[in-house]
């Protein structure tokens, strides 16, 4: 009997996969909708804004060693009970902000943070394995390309989740229209799907 389904299927040309799966190749065009619906409300917001601002201020004069050294720090906290680094930038009003869209989002928004001028974390609502994305797709094709730049990566499983699921970058402009920084947001691409 469910052979004969698949047979059916096969024949009206219906595939029965998950519907995120079935979107590798499609989910680009809804999730560029999803984030420009959302991202000039959200990232126009003082709190990042302001964030960013001071952040890029602070990272202006490191070296690239400096952040090298940071980024090891980072990736070695991940790991141990004292986490300074981590905890300063998770204890921002940046932070708390998106923690806040996160969970507004009920499931659809799967992480979110936000990388100042040099690459680096200056906001998130979950911790992230490394401190530094400049070496990154989601910074190099965004905050690297300029304003008005979009970068959404290819769909993955997430293996902790078993969900299918899309990172969406997008270069943050200050009120005079120049990149000050970029964001990631992670989507649950079944959310997505049914938004």
């Amino acid at each position: 009997m469910l052979r004969n389904v698949f047979v059916a299927a096969f024949l009206a040309g219906i595939t029965l996969l998950p519907p995120a799966a079935m979107s590798q190749e499609r989910h680009e065009p809804q999730a560029k909708a999803f984030i420009e619906s959302k991202i000039g409300k959200w990232m126009s917001n003082p709190i990042v804004i302001q964030g960013l601002k001071e952040q890029n201020a602070k990272s202006a004069a490191l070296s690239q060693a400096d952040i090298d050294r940071l980024d090891k720090q980072w990736r070695a906290e991940t790991k141990s009970a004292a986490k300074p680094l981590i905890d300063a930038v998770l204890g921002t009003p940046m932070s708390a902000f998106l923690k806040k869209i996160k969970g507004d989002s009920k499931g659809l928004i799967t992480e979110i943070f936000v990388m100042d001028n040099r690459g680096l974390n200056a906001g998130q609502s979950d911790v992230t394995s490394d401190y530094w994305q400049g070496d990154e797709a989601k910074w190099q094709k965004t905050f690297a390309t300029g304003p008005n730049a979009i970068f959404v990566d290819k769909v993955e499983k997430d293996e902790s989740t078993q969900n299918f699921q899309s990172q969406i970058s997008v270069t943050i402009t200050d009120s005079s229209g120049a990149a000050i920084g970029a964001v990631t947001i992670g989507v649950d691409m079944d959310e997505l799907m049914a938004f």
